[in-house]
């Protein structure tokens, strides 16, 4: 499990035969053989860690599918976070590190105020997974929705988080890795077990509770 808190950023060095290597920002001199990382907000398990640092991990062909770490180039900015502690504090929001999807970026703008935002794709199955106000992973990092569409959000990217991920690398048609609010999706799962069992018994249906304004 993971907070969204990027620790750093580090450089793809190199992608083939189901692994990865990458160089860290800063070296870890504590790292466990087996620990888990989130890599883009897609959570690996370290293989190997080399004399000078560098990491080494497995992918499997799911992973390369459903997140952008397929895609990724020698070279590549991504975000790095080792699975939190027990005791520490919960500064993001609960991660799982298990990405919904890789979407494409829309825009990536400075608005008139000085706020930059970030504009994401979203198939419309997924408009009940994304809240204003909620939050909401992009390539590990922990996030707040300012803008829920049915086809798109949006969020606010401050300062820091330019600064200390890979975020202000992303270009419009570059694809980011999505992992919706895991309370969100138990919520939707939960009513669409209900609703099954409702049928049976009662006209309420999703639809009726969704065109009543419920959700």
């Amino acid at each position: 499990m993971f907070t969204g808190l990027v620790e750093t950023v580090g450089t793809l060095r190199q992608r083939g035969n189901g692994k990865l290597i990458i160089a860290p920002g800063k070296k870890w001199d504590d790292l466990l053989y087996g620990e888990s990382i989130a890599v883009n907000g897609c959570c690996l398990t370290l293989e190997q860690v080399s004399p000078s640092g560098e990491l080494c991990f497995h992918t499997l062909e799911e992973s390369l599918r459903r997140t952008n770490l397929g895609k990724l180039t020698p070279g590549s900015k991504v975000n790095l976070e080792r699975a939190m502690c027990a005791n520490a504090r919960m500064g993001g929001h609960i991660v799982q590190g298990h990405v919904d999807r890789a979407s494409e970026v829309l825009e990536l703008k400075r608005l008139p105020d000085g706020d930059v935002e970030l504009l994401v794709a979203m198939p419309p199955e997924d408009a009940a997974l994304v809240v204003e106000k909620g939050s909401i992973a992009l390539d590990g990092v922990s996030l707040t929705v300012v803008e829920a569409e049915e086809d798109f959000f949006g969020v606010r990217l401050i300062p820091v988080t330019l600064a200390e991920t890979s975020l202000a690398a992303r270009v419009p048609g570059a694809l980011i890795n999505v992992e919706y609010d895991i309370i969100g999706r138990y919520v939707i799962r939960q009513l669409e077990v209900a609703d099954k069992s409702r049928s049976k018994t009662s006209s309420i249906t999703m639809d009726t509770l969704r065109d009543a304004g419920f959700f």
